[in-house]
């Protein structure tokens, strides 16, 4: 059965719902274009907002600890550039993350969104070398449609394909086929891909992604139905091209 590329997906903002693409353009040893290009610092992280460099999850907002952001879904022009956040389909708060004026206005909104803990209010930071991603490595990640069916089997509940958050969704593969292209390399429209590694997953997958409630606990059943904590698979780009949606997806000899 032939592999297809399903989906491609790109989260703006770390930890927010993401856009989806058409296509986009890969390039060698870099994430997704504007993937994770922003986050939400803690007031208290240290993160340096002149010179921000990659730090763990812990020091931004995430699923895992803040799933109210789950409820926001961003759009994000490069070219204005321009960050819309909407809720609900509703615009609700927009400016340009890349200059004074527009973090503050988004700063504003978030400092509202959020409740205010101890560790300080949010703010809006921009990655300059690479993507706030889980892991500092500029990986993409894929997701297999038939595997989130399998974990969907055993939850006996619908497994909406976006908590696992991934860049790319394929399907046609057979259910944890991904896990058997570790160390092969993959060839997705004039791009290839080298699979690095299994992506564990945590406790940001047992929120809905529409409503921000936690539903499932996802990490649980994959233990307890698969004996992993695993579902999907980090990416490097070896082959810098154009990849659409539709496009076959091809394990390499």
């Amino acid at each position: 059965m032939t592999i297809t590329l399903s989906e491609i997906r790109r989260y703006p903002v770390k930890g927010m719902n993401g856009e989806n693409l058409a296509q986009a353009e890969l390039d060698t040893e870099a994430p997704l274009s504007h993937d994770r290009r922003f986050a939400l610092a803690h007031a208290s992280s240290g993160v340096d907002r002149q010179a921000p460099a990659w730090m763990p999850k812990n020091h931004f907002l995430n699923l895992s600890r803040d799933e109210k952001i789950a409820q926001l879904t961003v759009r994000f022009d490069p070219q204005a550039p321009r960050l819309v956040i909407e809720r609900g389909g509703r615009q609700i708060a927009a400016g340009d993350p890349t200059q004074t004026l527009g973090r503050a206005m988004l700063d504003q909104f978030f400092q509202g969104f959020v409740p205010t803990g101890a560790r300080g209010n949010p703010r809006i930071v921009e990655a300059s070398t690479t993507a706030f991603a889980d892991t500092p490595e500029p990986f993409i990640s894929i997701v297999n449609a038939a595997s989130v069916a399998e974990i969907e089997r055993v939850a006996r509940r619908p497994v909406d394909p976006r908590r696992f958050r991934a860049n790319l969704l394929i399907e046609g593969a057979e259910r944890w086929e991904e896990r058997d292209w570790i160390g092969r390399t993959i060839a997705i429209g004039s791009a290839h891909l080298r699979i690095d590694a299994p992506i564990e997953r945590c406790a940001a997958t047992n929120v809905e992604p529409d409503s921000g409630a936690r539903d499932l606990n996802i990490p649980r059943v994959l233990e307890r139905g698969f004996g992993h904590l695993e579902c999907g698979v980090y990416a490097r780009v070896v082959t810098a091209g154009m990849i659409t949606v539709g496009d076959a997806v091809t394990r390499l000899p």
